[in-house]
C-alpha cells in the first residue's frame, strides 16, 4: 500500500503532469487579468513608469511570495507528506496551543477563497468569448460547467489531474511563445527585472502604492499549492514551478513589451493586454485554449479545501462530515458534503456579482489573511527547527511587512464586493470556534468510571436467561483513551436504558494519528470471551471504515482461538451458526438539567444545531451498512446544583 501511496509522490512525468492539472490552474491564468488591472487602476492612460514599475513588482511578488516562501520553505514543513496551514498547525499545537487562532483564521480564510476562485475564474473564461459572440449569455453556461465541474471531483483529482495536466502544459507553452515573440519586438522591457522599477512605482508614483492590491493577483494561488502537496508531493511541485514561473514571466514582460508600443494611449475596460499579444489570425484559438484554462484554475482551491477540512477535523475544528478516498493514490481526498457546500457558494457568488469584474473587488482580501497566518505558523515551525533567531527574525519581518502592505492595499475592495468573504470566512471561523470551544466543554467533566467495577455485573447478565437476548455480540464506540475505563453512558445502555443481554460484550475505540497512513489495533481481553477492546490507530488520512475493519479483527481472533464467535444458543451452536452483531451508536443531546454558564450555554447550542444539518456518527466510522442501533442519551456537563424545593401539606 506504501508504494501505491507514494507513486505520485516521487518525481515523476505523470507526478508532473498531475501537478500542472492541479495546483498552478488559479496562479497560472494570472496573466489574463494582472497587467489589465495594473494599469487600470494606475489611471488608464498607458506609460514607461507604470509599464516597467508594475511587472517588476510582479515579478519580485512571485519571487520573494510565491518562489522563496512557499516553494523553497513552507513546502519543507510537510507533516508525513501533507501539506496546508492546518498541518503546518499541527507540526507546532503542542509547543503553542494559542497559534490555533491564526490556524483557525488562515484556515477559513482559504475556504472563503475557494468559493469565490471557481466563479471569477470560470465567468473571465466565458466572458473571453463575447469578443467574438457579443451577445452570448454568460450566467447559465458559467453555472453548467461549475456543476459539472463539482460532478467530476467525487472521481478523485488523479483522473482530474490527468485530464487537465495537457491542457494545462499547452496553456503554459502558449504563455512562453506568446511573451518571447513580444519581448524581441521590445527587448529592453528586461531591464524591469531590477526592483528599482518596483520602488519608484511604489514610492514615487501618484497612488503607487494602492496599486499593491492588483499586483496581489499574481501570487493567490499560492497558499493553494502548499495545501496541494499531498496530491503531488514536494519534488514534483518545485520541478514543475521552474517550468511554470518562466513561462508566467516571460508572459508578463511579454505583455509589457507590447505596452510600451501603446504609450499614452488609454486601455479601456475591454482592452485586454493578454490577447494584445496575440497575433490576429491565433486569436480564437488563444480564446479557447484561455476558456478551458480559466475553467481548469479553479481546481487548486477546490482539492486544497478538501485538504483543509480532513485536517479541521482531526484538529476538532470541524464537524466529523463523511470523507471518502476515490483511488488508492496518496493524497486523493473527496468530501462530499464540502463539494455541495462550495458548489452553492459558487452559484450565490455567480447569481449576486453576475459578471467577472463585479467579482474582482472581493477577490484577494481573504487570501491576504490566510498567508499573514501561515507566515506566523511558519516563523515558529522555524523557530523550533532551531534555526538561528536572525532567521527566524528576519523571515517574519520581511513576509509581515510584504502581507501587511497587501492587505492594506486590498482594505480598499471591502465596501465594493470584499465584504462578501469576509463575511463567509467570518461563518466559517465561528463554525470552527464553536466546535473547538464544544471538545473542550465536554470534555472537562468527562464522565468516565472504571470497567472492572462493572465486569462481575456484565457476565451475569450476559448469562442472565430471564431477560430475551439483545444481540450475540453488542459492540459500542468508546472515546475513552484508558482501557479498563469506559462512558457511564454505556453502562446506562447496558443496564437501564434496557438491559442489553448479549454473549459478548465488544468496545471499540479509534486514535487519529498524526502520521497520515496508519492502520495498527490492540486486543485487550478484558475478561475472556466475554468482554473484548479493541483500540484501532488509524492514520489522518485512513478512511473511518469501522465495521470492515472490526470483522477484520474478528476473522484474526477466531483464526487464533482467542474469541468464540459461535452462537450460543444449543440448536444454533449445533449447526455451527455464527452469532449476530449490533452495533450501539450514542447521540447526546444537552440536558436541560445543566447549569452552565450564558457562553457555553450558547456554545453548547450552536453546537448541537450544527450536528442536526450533519451526518450521524454510524455514517462517520463507517457503519451505515451494519446494524446499528442509535440511542439518545442525555449530556449533563455542569448539573444543576441547590434545588430548593418546598414541601406543603
Amino acid at each position: 500500500m506504501s508504494n501505491q501511496h507514494n507513486s505520485n509522490n516521487r518525481l515523476s512525468t505523470g507526478g508532473l503532469l498531475i501537478a500542472l492539472g492541479i495546483i498552478y490552474g488559479d496562479i497560472g491564468t494570472s496573466p489574463l487579468y494582472v497587467m489589465k488591472a495594473i494599469i487600470l487602476s494606475g489611471g488608464n492612460v498607458i506609460n514607461q513608469e507604470l509599464i516597467y514599475g508594475g511587472v517588476s513588482c510582479v515579478f519580485w511578488t512571485i519571487t520573494l511570495q510565491t518562489t522563496i516562501k512557499y516553494v523553497l520553505l513552507t513546502l519543507q514543513a510537510d507533516n508525513n507528506g501533507e501539506g496546508g496551514i492546518f498541518s503546518l498547525y499541527t507540526l507546532v499545537r503542542r509547543k503553542a496551543k494559542w497559534l490555533v487562532i491564526p490556524a483557525i483564521i488562515g484556515g477559513s480564510s482559504l475556504l472563503a477563497d475557494g468559493i469565490i476562485t471557481p466563479p471569477i475564474s470560470v465567468s473571465s473564461a466565458i466572458e473571453g468569448l463575447q469578443i467574438i459572440y457579443p451577445h452570448i449569455p454568460t450566467i447559465p453556461i458559467v453555472i453548467a460547467i461549475l456543476t459539472l465541474l463539482f460532478i467530476a471531483q467525487s472521481f478523485g483529482t488523479q483522473i482530474v489531474g490527468k485530464a487537465f495536466g495537457p491542457i494545462m502544459f499547452v496553456w503554459f507553452t502558449m504563455l512562453a511563445v506568446l511573451g518571447i515573440s513580444n519581448i524581441l519586438i521590445h527587448p529592453e522591457v528586461i531591464k524591469a527585472l531590477n526592483p528599482y522599477y518596483a520602488y519608484r512605482l511604489l514610492v514615487l508614483y501618484p497612488g503607487g502604492y494602492w496599486l499593491l492590491g492588483s499586483v496581489f493577483l499574481c501570487t493567490t494561488g499560492a497558499e493553494a499549492l502548499y495545501s496541494d502537496l499531498g496530491h503531488c508531493g514536494r519534488d514534483n511541485i518545485r520541478i514543475s514551478w521552474i517550468f511554470v514561473k518562466l513561462c508566467l514571466v516571460l508572459n508578463y514582460f511579454g505583455q509589457a513589451a507590447w505596452l510600451t508600443q501603446h504609450i499614452g494611449q488609454s486601455l479601456q475596460e475591454r482592452d485586454n493586454p493578454f490577447y494584445g499579444v496575440m497575433p490576429d489570425w491565433f486569436l480564437l484559438i488563444g480564446i479557447a485554449i484561455a476558456t478551458l484554462a480559466t475553467i481548469i484554475a479553479s481546481q487548486a482551491l477546490i482539492t486544497g479545501s478538501f485538504t483543509l477540512i480532513g485536517e479541521a477535523i482531526r484538529l476538532n475544528l470541524w464537524p466529523r462530515v463523511r470523507l471518502r478516498y476515490p483511488t488508492n493514490v496518496k493524497g486523493q481526498l473527496f468530501v462530499p458534503s464540502v463539494n455541495k457546500l462550495l458548489w452553492a457558494g459558487c452559484i450565490g457568488i455567480v447569481l449576486y456579482f453576475r459578471e467577472s469584474s463585479n467579482m474582482e473587488a472581493a477577490y484577494g482580501l481573504a487570501i491576504t489573511i490566510t498567508m499573514l497566518a501561515t507566515t506566523i505558523l511558519m516563523s515558529y515551525y522555524l523557530y523550533l527547527r532551531k534555526f538561528s533567531k536572525i532567521i527566524v527574525g528576519l523571515f517574519l519581518g520581511v513576509y509581515l511587512a510584504i502581507e501587511l502592505s497587501f492587505l492594506v492595499a486590498n482594505l480598499l475592495k471591502l465596501p465594493h464586493g470584499g465584504w462578501v468573504t469576509v463575511v463567509i470566512g467570518s461563518i466559517l471561523v465561528l463554525v470552527m470556534y464553536v466546535w473547538l470551544r464544544s471538545f473542550y466543554i465536554k470534555r472537562r467533566l468527562t464522565d468516565e468510571v472504571h470497567l472492572e467495577k462493572y465486569t462481575d455485573a456484565l457476565r451475569q447478565l450476559s448469562e442472565d436467561e430471564s431477560i430475551p437476548k439483545y444481540t450475540t455480540h453488542l459492540i459500542y464506540m468508546t472515546s475513552a483513551e484508558r482501557k479498563n475505563y469506559i462512558e457511564s453512558k454505556i453502562i446506562y445502555s447496558i443496564f437501564q436504558k434496557r438491559p442489553k443481554r448479549a454473549d459478548i460484550y465488544w468496545f471499540l475505540h479509534v486514535n487519529t494519528t498524526d502520521d497520515p497512513y496508519t492502520m495498527e489495533y490492540k486486543v485487550h481481553h478484558l475478561l475472556d470471551n466475554d468482554i473484548i477492546r479493541v483500540d484501532f490507530n488509524l492514520g489522518f488520512r485512513v478512511e473511518q471504515r469501522i465495521n470492515l475493519y472490526f470483522r477484520k479483527v474478528v476473522e484474526n481472533l477466531v483464526q487464533n482461538k482467542e474469541v468464540d464467535i459461535t452462537s450460543r444458543y444449543e440448536s444454533l451452536s449445533r449447526q455451527n451458526v455464527i452469532g449476530d452483531f449490533r452495533f450501539v451508536v450514542l447521540e447526546k443531546y444537552l440536558s436541560l438539567e445543566n447549569d452552565l454558564p450564558w457562553d457555553e450555554k450558547l456554545i453548547m447550542q450552536a453546537y448541537y444545531y450544527i450536528k442536526e444539518v450533519i451526518a450521524s456518527e454510524d455514517k462517520w466510522f463507517g457503519l451505515d451498512m451494519s446494524s446499528v442501533k442509535i440511542e439518545k442519551v442525555p449530556l449533563v456537563i455542569n448539573p444543576i446544583h441547590n434545588v430548593e424545593l418546598t414541601r406543603v401539606v
